[in-house]
């Protein structure tokens, strides 16, 4: 493609986003396809000859774009909402366009430094030490998994060289609200799930300190060597969070390293208003926080920040002979600090939003996502035949319908029916979870477009399918 055929053409695909950020609305959130619809619409052998740019164009918007669910909604409540932000476009076009491979300095010295400086940026906003090292990875699941294989060198230095066959057992404790990627890193690790053991929660879904020091004192009896305590700061089911200060200070009584998986509520610590959520946590070996979240930001971009640098170094360095560069003692070289060696231009989308939006601007924003969810919160406490099951600290509000006369198994297919019913409508789309081996409804904001109208049509059309599910019982 010619630069000047790039640029017609490029033009027309900022057009489209332009139009598309526009016009979201007019797209239902949720895709209305069945499984295996959109590959059956494809071709079924790659082209032998080069087609149009208005080609593939044309078959984004017919094909691709029906199958699309529109995170970019406002409606979208499910999950964790995430919000891909205008400069986070503009910044991944170019990130594109360059296309660099951060793997060590030399490579890309402007992609090894931009990501210090703006992980530095992240650390003091976040009211983490100014000592803290941080690097940015793809997903939370990733930055666990490179935080625990650093609790595992810690607890088993041996194992770079020699592996874990033969050595003691080893474990990690996290609460029963924890991520499911925990347990993954365990996996991966080669402790196994066996050795991920879930402590129970109190009736906030906090972790239970005083089970979790029972289990060590268990474990260590028994020989069982403690690799890390894994605490979470909003977690997925009910945005819970375990107190880090207490588990801070069972992780330095059993030397143990404790980590924080903050992937969705770390935003949270820019506002002074939520800092008791947070205290400790400056005190972590590890933390996780993802942008792409609720920083507006594009997926993915992760934060990992750790008080041991060199000793996350020294898990993953490894260096032949040609990737070796006269500087490298002076400068980070990025691929030192986890798995991958090719590393994407990540650090530019999170510059130009802070950058564009500034501070004070994704405060304000954060501020009204957490107003939003508890106004729904109120709604759901006001009316007695839906019950909120669990706190609201940010901007999630976990809860259920349940009319008095209405029980069990046949309470949570209700409540999937409902859920089913208003995804079905194409203005807004939720989520579920278990709670208390319930089944319970989640309204997650963190959208920047979503505003109070859609939380009323959210909430007006909860009622009318619950209404209109009842009827029949």
């Amino acid at each position: 493609m010619t630069p000047e055929e790039f640029e017609i053409w490029g033009g027309r695909v900022v057009e489209w986003i332009g139009s598309y950020f526009r016009e979201v609305e007019a797209h239902p959130v949720l895709a209305r396809v069945e499984p295996g619809e959109i590959r059956r619409r494809l071709s079924r052998d790659p082209p032998l000859r080069g087609q149009s740019p208005s080609d593939l164009l044309e078959d984004f918007t017919e094909v691709i774009l029906p199958g699309i669910t529109h995170w970019n909604h406002p409606g979208f409540l499910a999950y964790f909402a995430i919000s891909g932000s205008g400069p986070g476009v503009l910044a991944e076009m170019l990130a594109a366009a360059l296309n660099v491979n951060a793997m060590v300095w030399r490579t890309s010295p402007a992609a090894t430094e931009l990501e210090e400086h703006v992980v530095g940026w992240m650390a003091g906003l976040l009211g983490l030490s100014s000592s803290t090292f941080g690097v940015i990875q793809d997903t939370a699941s990733s930055s666990s998994l490179v935080a625990l294989a650093a609790a595992r060198h810690r607890a088993y230095p041996e194992v770079r060289e020699e592996g874990l066959f033969g050595l003691p057992r080893g474990r990690i404790y996290t609460s029963q609200e924890a991520h499911s990627s925990v347990e993954k890193a365990g996996i991966a690790l080669g402790l196994g799930r066996r050795g991920v053991q879930r402590i129970g929660t109190d009736a906030d879904f906090r972790m239970d300190t005083g089970e979790l020091e029972e289990v060590l004192d268990r474990d260590r009896r028994a020989g069982i060597r403690p690799v890390a305590i894994v605490a979470t700061v909003g977690t997925t089911s009910t945005t819970s969070c375990d107190p880090v200060a207490d588990l801070v200070a069972l992780a330095r009584s059993y030397d143990t390293w404790l980590h924080v998986d903050a992937a969705y509520a770390g935003a949270a610590a820019l506002l002074p208003e939520c800092a008791e959520h947070f205290k400790g946590w400056d005190e972590a070996d590890s933390v996780v926080v993802n942008p792409h979240k609720w920083l507006f930001t594009q997926v993915d971009c992760s934060l990992l920040f750790t008080r041991h640098r060199e000793l996350l170094r020294r898990t993953f360095s490894l260096t032949p002979e040609y990737l070796r560069t006269p500087e490298a003692e002076e400068v980070t070289q990025l691929m030192d600090y986890g798995l991958a060696l090719g590393r994407r231009f990540r650090s530019l989308k999170l510059w130009f939003v802070i950058r564009y939006f500034g501070v004070e601007g994704i405060r304000a924003r954060v501020r009204e996502h957490i107003e939003l969810a508890r106004q729904f919160a109120g709604w759901v406490d006001e009316d007695a035949r839906w019950l909120r099951v669990a706190p609201v600290p940010f901007s999630t509000v976990v809860f259920r319908f349940a009319p008095a006369d209405v029980t069990g198994k046949e309470a949570d297919e209700l409540n999937r029916s409902i859920m089913e019913d208003v995804n079905g409508r194409g203005d807004v789309f939720l989520s579920h979870t278990r709670v208390g081996d319930r089944v319970c409804l989640r309204v997650s904001v963190g959208h920047l477009r979503t505003e109070r109208v859609h939380m009323e049509r959210c909430w007006e059309q909860l009622r009318e399918a619950a209404h209109e599910r009842l009827r029949p019982l």
